[in-house]
């Protein structure tokens, strides 16, 4: 394991912790559910999107992870965070500071034109003056399916005034349209792609919940499921309807 690798590099100078799924209170801080995640001291080093082919405009920085040249860069990151956090604290934090702008989500709704499993025309351009909500969800996320049912109550409440796209991620087509045929929700659902998924920023869990208000400007985002999700998100869109 390249961890393993390059902690023993330091002959007992750094403690490797293996902490499992669920249980991690630095990755629930930093709100994120699934893995790999690698931390230094309290410092965000690598996330699953750093390893996937959605974690930016040209995919994660470690994709293709099978690549012997993303094995050397994690190595070369992972082991120049380490001898920040032994010998310049002050540098570390300025590092994680940039990390985490760097994890930046959209400001506005991103362009985008592609149809719903309904065959509907959807385009970004055609939904202003209107709030729109959009969720990232898996078929395998129960939480998700659980959000996606309060949205459809949502869309039934405000109508026109509402809009809800709801992309799906890490999920095979027919499974998603078995469920949301069984659903019947009023939402729009969008198979996700590199493409339409990219200028959302960086998406670290699912559901993650995008609210944006009439003129397009992101008034929130929210990652992962906490217990008081639906209630704030229906607090802010009944501002943002009115």
């Amino acid at each position: 394991m390249l961890i393993k690798e390059v902690v023993q590099s330091y002959d007992g100078k750094v403690e490797y912790v293996n902490e499992n799924y669920g249980q991690s209170q630095l990755a629930e801080r930093y709100g994120i559910t699934k893995y790999p995640v690698v931390f230094v001291d309290e410092v965000l080093v690598a996330q699953p999107k750093d390893f996937s082919e959605w974690g930016g405009k040209n995919g994660g920085k470690y994709k293709p992870w099978e690549d012997p040249k993303s094995h050397q860069r994690f190595k070369n990151d992972l082991t120049r965070m380490i001898n920040l956090a032994m010998h310049d604290k002050t540098a570390l934090a300025k590092e994680g500071e940039t990390r985490d702008d760097d994890q930046s989500t959209a400001k506005s709704l991103p362009g985008f034109s592609v149809k719903d499993l309904q065959g509907n025309q959807l385009d970004s351009a055609t939904l202003g003056g209107k709030v729109v909500v959009v969720e990232f969800w898996a078929t395998w996320c129960v939480p998700c399916l659980t959000t996606l049912g309060y949205l459809g109550e949502l869309k039934r409440k405000y109508g026109d005034k509402l809009t809800i796209v709801a992309i799906a991620v890490e999920s095979e087509e027919p499974a998603v349209r078995k469920l949301m045929e069984a659903k019947n929700l009023p939402v729009n659902v969008v198979m996700g792609s590199e493409k339409l998924i990219a200028p959302f920023g960086d998406l670290n869990s699912v559901p993650t919940l995008f609210v944006f208000d009439r003129q397009g400007k992101t008034a929130n985002v929210f990652f992962g499921a906490p217990e008081d999700l639906h209630q704030k998100v229906s607090s802010l869109i009944e501002t943002l309807v009115k």
